[in-house]
């Protein structure tokens, strides 16, 4: 009954808060309105419809919550409920608007500062489902050095029992507040047979959004252009640019023709990191973003603070359909302030911006508040979440409402979906083959063995017993698009001995099963050239973290060896900043 009290107190103070509303409309008096009055007076009848709306609504909501707990033939859960309603409520919006309760605030707060409280490392499934292993350890952090290492498999955390579990699980268990200890018990991947306990102790965790900075070396060797990758715009990510600008031009000296900054697959973050950013390449004050709500409040435009610490040098920003957010503001000001040349594909068209407001019991509603638009003025936002289809579909923003705009310099570019890039250049992907390797874990876990096995090699490069070595690795595994046939050869035989077949059918069975090996190897040959450096690749990672493997990849990056060109050759990077017209669509 206490529940009902609590419901109807809230269900009354609603209705009231209705009456309220009409009998002031009731109430008021009334005057002859001139024109400008009568607008006025619309507005204001408009907003008391709106109110009154409102209040009957809520009143509708906790009559219908009331009911259900109090009738509902089951027990209910009141805080289950509200999450779902609050979350049907939500959905028709747009995908960025969400109700965080308290228990997902810790993953939010990851999301934005890049920090948590843990042991430091990445885990995944194994490829046979069975067990939660060791990823990645990020480099000193408490898992490295503990000396956990790719492919640990994890059996328990604290005496919980990690068999069967899902990698969800086994993180909550591996989290905790920093300074606690988490004890691990473990199989080594350098000796599966036998297992060991680890103590780690948590400590509070910064996922670098700068995994990695360095040269790339011009067509004689030198290395003149330095590259910087930035991963996510986190709390203080700002910082961690600025620290590898500063080194690479104390390194590079005059030498240094130019810079690669490389935001592709970086979704976003926080605006305020973006505008830094930028200011490290444009003058003191200039307007780097505007952001336009509904409400007063969230109309702001955002100039660079401070010096820039690299206004001169040649800048190339990278892109494609996976940049999105805060690394379109990056790229699209530098684009209209004719700063940067920008290099890639039409990046991914996310122009709103999401503010978190409290609801209550500690949990917050993330909500888009406002879209931003680029010192020329366009908006890239590429879907219209404000008018849906009439099957609750959104469409893409139609040709015919895409306008042009001016950059600093008289050069055209668009608005209507995305930041269109100076140099376009069509991406490049895995093979399917290739791509279901990864998937499956097989890539890792050959790599796992492999670096526990072998003393690291700056100049790794899998050679052809090495990929020999994979290719027998293989044999037995079951591959996606031929898993079906693979299973069901297994049930035949299973059947053929029940039914006492084996013997007379053994043979067939055998050359079918020789059929689908031999499959898989011809498979395993045409994909070889690029099957090998995406193991190394993984190697690599085993050996020397992120930044090997991203040092290891940029020696065959197109995209890279393009932005190296266009820095390189002082002509065509003065023609597209000061004279090129970007595509349309």
């Amino acid at each position: 009954m206490r529940l009902f009290r609590k419901i109807r107190k809230i269900s009354l103070l609603l209705t009231g808060i209705g009456c309220a509303m009409i009998s002031a409309a009731q109430a008021a008096p009334k005057k002859q309105p001139t024109t400008l009055q009568n607008t006025a007076d619309s507005a204001a009848v408009a907003a008391q419809r709106c109110d009154l709306e409102i209040g009957r609504s809520m009143e509708t909501f906790f009559n219908i919550f009331r009911e259900v707990n109090l009738y509902y033939v089951d027990t209910t859960s009141p805080k289950k409920i509200v999450k779902i309603a609050a979350d049907a409520m939500l959905e028709g919006l747009d995908p960025y608007t969400e109700y965080l309760p308290a228990e997902e605030m810790a993953d939010f707060e990851t999301m934005t500062t890049g920090k948590y409280a843990g042991l430091g490392a990445l885990i995944r499934k194994s490829s046979d489902g069975r067990w939660v292993e060791i990823a990645e350890p990020y480099r000193g952090t408490p898992s490295d050095r503990a000396g956990l290492k790719a492919g640990d498999r994890i059996l328990s955390v604290d005496g919980v029992d990690m068999a069967g579990r899902e990698v969800a699980f086994a993180s909550d268990r591996m989290r905790g507040k920093a300074g606690t200890v988490a004890t691990l018990v473990i199989a080594p991947i350098a000796d599966t047979t036998q297992t060991r306990t680890v103590r780690v102790k948590r400590e509070r965790i910064a996922i670098p959004a700068v995994p990695y900075y360095g040269w790339v070396s011009d067509s004689v060797g030198r290395d003149s252009v330095g590259y910087i990758r930035l991963n996510s715009f986190t709390e203080k990510c700002a910082d961690e640019v600025r620290t590898a600008l500063n080194a690479l031009q104390q390194q590079g000296g005059e030498a240094m023709r130019g810079l690669v900054l490389d935001l592709r697959g970086n979704t976003g973050g926080i605006l305020g990191e973006a505008v830094k950013i930028v200011g490290f390449f444009v003058p003191r004050n200039t307007v780097v973003v505007t952001t336009r709500g509904r409400m007063p409040q969230m109309n702001s435009t955002y100039r660079t603070v401070g010096e820039p610490i690299a206004p001169t040098v040649p800048l190339v920003v990278l892109i494609d359909r996976s940049s999105a957010s805060a690394s379109e503001i990056v790229a699209g000001a530098l684009q209209d302030l004719d700063r940067a040349v920008v290099i890639g594909q039409r990046s991914f068209g996310k122009g709103l911006v999401q503010s978190t407001r409290p609801v209550g019991e500690n949990g917050y509603v993330k909500l888009t508040s406002a879209k931003y638009y680029t010192p020329s003025g366009r908006c890239i936002q590429a879907l219209d979440y404000s008018h849906r289809n009439e099957d609750g579909s959104v469409g893409a923003v139609p040709d015919s409402l895409i306008a042009s705009f001016r950059t600093a310099g008289g050069r055209m570019v668009y608005d209507g979906g995305g930041i269109m890039p100076d140099v376009r250049i069509s991406p490049e992907y895995l093979g399917k083959f290739t791509a279901i390797l990864m998937g499956l874990g097989y890539v890792d876990d050959f790599a796992n063995r492999y670096a526990a096995n072998h003393a690291p090699e700056s100049d790794f490069a899998v050679d052809d017993t090495t990929y020999a070595a994979f290719c027998d690795f293989m044999d037995d595994k079951p591959i996606a698009f031929e898993s079906g046939t693979e299973r069901l050869l297994k049930q035949l035989r299973r059947m053929a001995e029940r039914e006492k077949y084996a013997d007379r059918i053994a043979s067939q069975l055998d050359t079918v099963a020789a059929k689908i090996r031999e499959d898989k190897r011809t498979e395993l040959q045409v994909f070889g050239p690029e099957i090998r450096e995406v193991l190394g690749d993984a190697v690599a990672t085993r050996w020397f973290y992120d930044a090997g493997r991203i040092a290891r990849q940029l020696r065959r990056d197109n995209v890279v060896r393009r932005a190296a060109e266009v820095l390189l050759d002082r002509s065509e990077y003065t023609r597209i900043v000061t004279m090129q017209n970007t595509d349309k669509k």
